[in-house]
């Protein structure tokens, strides 16, 4: 073989091997690359270190492993809603997620309106073929957060921050008094809805009323309106004052810090979000499904960093409670009496 033929043999195999290597780049992340799922918060924000930012995170996740494109369009109020929605529609979108209790109405809208396009829910049910509904035992997570602040007050008087008036935060407040109730039955509960789930400023306020009147553990179910409450928490705990705060959604010791964050009530959220995309990248969307997660799915519960700040001997009983839950032993109300 001449220099010549030699040397263009060589240029022919490199060409080669540049296509081959190119062809399995263009595989990494698998057959997501083609896909695209949108998002609609509801009006906590996508930061609102809870329930948005949790389901933005599974989408990101998703993003990392499968090379789908996503996106996030933020909802100021309801009238937001069905325009988010139809955003993502309207370009054509593989998912549109509509966060939160809030979307039923939008969704049911959009997806009579376009009965080829997916969408899915979280916290509500949308009976239609396109849509997948995903809804979580909160009351279930709920009570076992209950069980150790019912276990853990100092002085009797516990607190509850919710957010708006809707029957997915009474699931909340249901099951954590029915949580304190079994664990401590002398126990009193002091409650407040503030109405809003992205209005800091007014869990602030309650929290500081609460804690005035001598509650000093307080679980909050208000989205980024609890804010406030870590924020009123954290200034008393440096003026010397021992209260604390059960986050939600999220591990938010995470975010606030073990110091005034006594344990939280995990919703996965995340995983839901991540399980339901992926599987409308497979090929197995679950339209017209309804998926229910609870404690025997690991899908509510204490985070792992429970036990920085909980006992050993606290954490125990939450886990024979937990056991009767998931055995049916004990049934939580999805209700609160004053409800």
């Amino acid at each position: 073989m001449s220099k010549n033929k030699h040397l263009a043999f060589i240029l022919t195999m490199v060409l080669a091997m540049t296509v081959v290597l190119s062809a399995c780049g263009g595989e990494k992340g698998g057959a997501g690359a083609k896909f695209n799922i949108g998002m609609a918060t509801d009006v906590g924000g996508v930061n609102d270190k809870s329930f948005n930012q949790s389901a933005w995170e599974g989408l990101q996740k998703i993003t990392e492993d499968t090379d789908a494109k996503t996106k996030y369009l933020e909802s100021k109020g309801d009238a937001d809603m069905e325009p988010n929605l139809n955003a993502f529609v309207k370009e054509g979108y593989d998912l549109t997620w509509g966060i939160g209790f809030l979307f039923s109405d939008a969704m049911k809208n959009v997806a009579t309106q376009n009965p080829d396009a997916n969408l899915a829910i979280i916290d509500n049910v949308v009976e239609l073929p396109n849509v997948a509904s995903v809804t979580f035992a909160e009351h279930e997570g709920s009570f076992l957060v209950g069980v150790v602040a019912g276990l853990m007050t100092k002085t009797g008087k516990i607190g509850f921050v919710g957010g708006m008036d809707i029957p997915v935060i009474h699931k909340f407040d249901a099951g954590f008094e029915a949580g304190v109730k079994a664990a401590n039955p002398n126990a009193e509960i002091v409650k407040n809805y503030t109405g809003d789930f992205g209005k800091p400023d007014l869990g602030k306020q309650a929290a500081a009323t609460m804690y005035d009147a001598g509650v000093d553990i307080i679980f909050h179910a208000a989205g980024g309106t609890g804010n406030g409450v870590f924020n009123e928490a954290k200034a008393r705990k440096d003026a010397g004052k021992e209260v604390w705060v059960i986050g939600v959604d999220k591990d938010q010791s995470l975010e606030f810090g073990d110091e005034i964050t006594l344990t939280s009530m995990m919703k996965g959220v995340e995983q839901a979000v991540y399980k339901i995309s992926k599987e409308l990248i497979d090929g197995n969307f679950p339209g017209g499904k309804i998926v229910e997660l609870g404690l025997k799915d690991d899908a509510v519960g204490l985070p792992e960093t429970s036990s920085k700040n909980v006992p050993e001997d606290v954490l125990k009983k939450v886990e024979e409670y937990k056991a009767k839950i998931i055995s049916g032993e004990i049934k939580v109300p999805t209700a609160p009496a004053d409800k």
